[in-house]
């Protein structure tokens, strides 16, 4: 979930004009993501083992999903906090268990390195270009609606 950070880092100067934020709301904005997502993690991995992986790596995706799509209409930053905490406890959800899903899903030792090598280049190649585009984004649609651009990213199918 860099690519996350990394965007509403981006939109800062953006999110600051638009919603009036001060620094310290601006710190929230980021703040308020990481820590609901380090707070929620052992918790998450831990109902994935009762609830069972897929389920809560479906609910995490939606949540995640539907909080992308909130931020992009946050009427203040107050909404816009609460909707970044929505999409880290969507987040949460993601992270503990997406390895154990490629784990049992490709029974196959080398499709499996090969699905789990996937991550390193998409996630490196993302932390190079996310700023780049998230630039271009707010250009284009003019600031605050690109903010929900993890939107297309969670919504999309990946291999």
């Amino acid at each position: 979930m860099g690519l996350d950070v990394t965007i509403v880092n981006v939109a800062l100067p953006s999110i600051a004009r638009e919603l009036h934020a001060t620094v310290s709301g601006l710190q929230w904005t980021v703040d308020a993501y990481t820590l609901v997502l380090a707070s929620l993690l052992m918790l998450s991995g831990s109902m994935a083992d009762r609830f069972g992986r897929r389920r809560l790596f479906k609910t995490g995706l939606v949540l995640f999903t539907l909080g992308s799509l909130l931020c992009s209409v946050a009427p203040t930053l107050g909404w816009l906090i609460v909707f970044r905490m929505l999409q880290a406890v969507g987040g949460s959800m993601l992270n503990p268990v997406a390895m154990s899903i490629i784990r049992n899903v490709f029974t196959d030792a080398r499709e499996r390195a090969w699905r789990s090598g996937c991550g390193a280049p998409r996630s490196a190649s993302a932390s190079r270009s996310v700023p780049w585009w998230a630039e271009r984004s707010w250009r284009r649609w003019g600031g605050r609606r690109s903010s929900g651009s993890t939107f297309p990213w969670a919504s999309s199918p990946w291999p």
